[in-house]
């Protein structure tokens, strides 16, 4: 078989057995089980550093809350004085706004909602990057003569 389905099967397995507890340990008694499961539910109970909200985007910083709400306001969308709070008047002021450009109303900022209010990349949200292409060719190898 060619490597890359070696590399594919070796992965498809890998991924089926992250989640799984291992067999390979001795049989546990009654009583070591039941101190798991105490222990166990204690854990899912408290909010540690890993506990609560998933990785990924974080909430905006009141400054760029305000940012927001200054573009907004600019627009004539945002009535009253940037607060640098994500409150009722800012979701229906984006909502406004996002009515108006052509966005789908949903009062959340997303990446085309700032970058048509000239606060986003002009790279975000518009898909999984590219490789860029060499116009030059690859390494050649020299003949001795």
């Amino acid at each position: 078989m060619p490597k890359t389905i070696w590399f594919f099967l070796i992965g498809t397995l890998l991924l089926m057995s992250a989640g799984q507890p291992s067999h390979a340990s001795a049989p546990q008694t009654s009583a070591q089980s039941t101190t798991k499961r105490k222990h166990s539910s204690a854990k899912s109970t408290k909010k540690g550093k890993r506990g609560g909200r998933a990785k990924g985007q974080t909430a905006p910083t009141p400054d760029r809350i305000k940012e927001i709400q200054s573009a907004l306001q600019k627009d004539g969308s945002y009535e009253g004085e940037p607060t640098g709070k994500w409150d009722n008047n800012t979701v229906e002021a984006m909502k406004k706004y996002q009515d108006k450009n052509g966005v789908t109303p949903t009062g959340k900022i997303d990446a085309l909602s700032l970058q048509k209010l000239g606060l986003g990349s002009d790279t975000a949200g518009k898909g999984a990057p590219t490789p860029a292409t060499s116009a030059t060719p690859g390494p050649t190898s020299k003949t001795s003569e």
